[in-house]
């Protein structure tokens, strides 16, 4: 990017991060952010989330990230974020947070009680799909994309990782992301979100964890997005102080060839736009 940039999608130890919240700023700091947002995990009842979530009590969260605020006043705007999942089980409301990211990490299934993560394994994600789907991930696409519709449809301040999906699809293996069935589904998803009130995020978080050699989303959801008169933010979804910026520079490219020429960039003052 030639112009300003924030890190505004990250995790530290309060929910699956390894570093604290202190060392994910100051590596935002360090890195020449103009802005570095705390967006820890909502709380889930999915079992595979225990121990990886914030817990249902922020308090603590929330100090941490006044104070270091305060530390950072007149350097690096500190903002007060959080990753809400489509499943979480904690009161919300968007005037508590500077900004939110909604976000589907897991389906969930009425009939058995059960929680089918897309994104923790490869081996989880053919699970969840066996018992969903009978092993049809087109379908099983299709239903992440209706919990994917239902989050854009509550106007987040950032959408996350649209197709997140993907994430483990890298070489076709589990379904063909050119498939109409697949591309019906993720543009419906992509339609109900807010152009005007919702940023998409071009997250590198699966390149920096060796899933994906490129960011989500895909290129087609990206120039249907410009399309709709929609902006974008770079978002390294970082669980590490060495990530907090991971892949930019490849960020920015796939905006530019999606016909971006701008990213947008959350500030204390609200959003603005950054040229690429």
């Amino acid at each position: 990017m030639s112009g300003p940039f924030c890190s505004v999608h990250t995790h530290s130890r309060l929910c699956d991060g390894t570093n604290s919240l202190s060392e994910m700023a100051w590596a935002a700091y360090e890195a020449g952010a103009a802005a570095f947002g705390a967006s820890g995990h909502s709380h889930t009842p999915a079992p595979v989330d225990e121990g990886c979530t914030l817990p249902l009590d922020l308090t603590v969260y929330r100090e941490e990230v006044l104070r270091l605020r305060e530390e950072f006043a007149g350097r690096m705007d500190v903002l007060l974020g959080i990753e809400l999942d489509s499943r979480s089980d904690m009161a919300f409301s968007p005037a508590d947070f500077d900004y939110w990211i909604g976000s589907v990490h897991h389906l969930y299934d009425g009939e058995t009680g059960a929680y089918h993560s897309v994104d923790y394994t490869p081996d989880a994600l053919v699970q969840g799909c066996r018992a969903l789907c009978g092993g049809d991930f087109l379908t099983m696409a299709e239903l992440y994309f209706k919990d994917v519709a239902q989050m854009a449809a509550r106007r987040p301040t950032i959408l996350g990782h649209i197709d997140l999906i993907t994430k483990f699809n890298g070489d076709g293996r589990f379904f063909d992301g050119d498939h109409p069935r697949y591309r019906s589904a993720a543009l419906e998803a992509l339609h109900a979100a807010d152009p005007v009130g919702t940023l998409l995020e071009i997250n590198t978080g699966a390149m920096s964890r060796g899933w994906r050699s490129l960011p989500y989303p895909a290129l087609f959801l990206l120039k249907e997005w410009r399309a709709m008169g929609g902006r974008v933010i770079f978002t390294a979804d970082a669980h590490s102080a060495e990530t907090i910026v991971y892949g930019y520079g490849e960020a920015a490219e796939l905006a530019r060839t999606a016909g971006f020429r701008q990213a947008a960039l959350l500030t204390a003052s609200g959003i603005t736009d950054s040229p690429l």
